[in-house]
């Protein structure tokens, strides 16, 4: 790999892992990473509010892929080259210890994302990286097979024998206007990973409730996801909502973000078994007040909610709870539904659904199919996860398997 040289478009997580793994890999190639920015690792920086969610505690690929909306089939020949096993031990060979959550989660035992930012940083001094800031990259030109042109900051231009674009995933289709001349199909991009919106409803007056399990469904649609729900100032939010628009990213942004969901905030009944179970409570518990006894663990402001929103007096006792109030009550917690119009993304952490056509590139090398030389990595590619860890292991894998490749032509 000797005069050879590889140039990282990109200086996320993605771009990082490939050109230190690269310059790792393949000594005598040299490794050189612009990043349109003046910051490095951004995205790592501010992800798992601070503390980098590096991956998931899922180590079975079969069960991995099924985390990803799109790519997954792409994605699982590439995870039997790198997964989270790999992922976790490349981090802990480097000194940094991965804890695993409750929920699957895997972060740094130090519980800070500065952890990773300065192992990656520490790697890219140690083999020799080159980084180069504030370096926006206007166009690519092709020069011959494994012959690039680089142009970049209006009047600076670099040559390169292997390009890595991982650059991250744009929000408009037209940021990506600068790789027609290479030839990629680019699927219109889409944001996934939001918040929904619900203006004006009751609900949002409890901002900063959360239940841990309840299961969201778009009415019209088999698209459906259980999980932890936060109630925000706008509307829902929480790991259940964020799974679910990233299945439905698609299908909402044909609906401008204008839809109907139904939650049933109590996922282990139905509207048939939770009237059972109400019966019963109206013996059990017959003398307690409906508003002092919560029998479901349901944070108690919104149990008060949904008494109020069922015009339920909340002196009463269970014993005589109306028929008419009861069954209001129980389509609250069973059938909930809300009329979301818009949504809330945060460009900082959350991603978008769309990028380079799947088709056009290896999977085994993350090579275009139309293009030699020229490699993808991380998020510009058509791959999203759900939230969770798992779209920083797409960037691991890609990143490392277009750091191995690149000396094997």
């Amino acid at each position: 790999m000797n005069n050879k040289t590889l140039v990282v478009i990109g200086g996320g997580a993605a771009g990082f892992f490939c050109a230190v793994n690269a310059a790792q890999l393949h000594k005598g190639l040299k490794v050189i990473l612009l990043e349109k920015y003046s910051k490095l690792l951004s995205k790592v920086k501010v992800s798992g509010g601070g503390r980098c969610n590096v991956t998931h505690a899922c180590f079975s690929i079969s069960e991995l892929v099924k985390n990803y909306p799109r790519g997954n089939t792409f994605l699982k020949k590439a995870f039997h080259q790198f997964n989270t096993n790999h992922t976790i031990e490349w981090f802990n060979e480097r000194g940094v210890s991965l804890i695993t959550e409750s929920d699957g989660r895997m972060f740094p035992s130090t519980n800070t994302s500065q952890t990773i930012i300065d192992c990656l940083l520490n790697e890219s001094q140690k083999h020799g990286v080159e980084i180069i800031m504030n370096a926006d990259v206007n166009s690519i030109d092709v020069l011959s097979a494994n012959q690039f042109k680089i142009n970049y900051a209006k009047t600076k231009s670099i040559s390169a024998d292997f390009i890595c674009i991982a650059c991250g995933g744009f929000p408009k289709s037209l940021q990506f206007d600068w790789f027609k001349n290479l030839g990629h199909t680019i699927i219109n991009p889409v944001p996934s990973l939001f918040t929904f919106n619900i203006p004006k409803n009751p609900i949002t007056e409890l901002m900063g409730v959360s239940v841990p399990e309840a299961t969201v469904k778009i009415i019209g649609t088999k698209l459906q996801q259980s999980g932890p729900v936060l109630i925000t100032h706008w509307g829902l939010s929480g790991p259940g909502v964020l799974k679910l628009s990233a299945w439905a990213a698609t299908e909402l942004a044909q609906k401008n973000y204008h839809f109907n969901i139904q939650v049933n905030w109590l996922p282990t009944y139905n509207e048939n078994t939770l009237l059972e179970k109400f019966r019963a409570l109206r013996f059990d518990i017959a003398n307690q007040k409906i508003a002092n006894r919560n029998p479901f663990a349901l944070p108690s402001r919104l149990w008060m909610h949904f008494l109020i929103q069922s015009n339920i007096n909340v002196e009463i006792r269970w014993a005589d709870l109306p028929a008419k109030e009861q069954n209001k009550l129980i389509k609250l917690l069973c059938t909930c539904e809300f009329e979301v119009k818009g949504k809330t993304t945060f460009k900082e952490e959350f991603v978008t659904a769309g990028g380079i056509e799947l088709s056009e590139i290896d999977s085994s090398t993350l090579q275009s199919k139309k293009v030699p030389g020229l490699y993808f990595a991380g998020e510009i590619i058509n791959v999203d996860g759900v939230t969770g860890g798992f779209n920083f292991q797409n960037a691991w894998t890609t990143g490392w398997i277009v750091g191995k490749s690149v000396g094997e032509v």
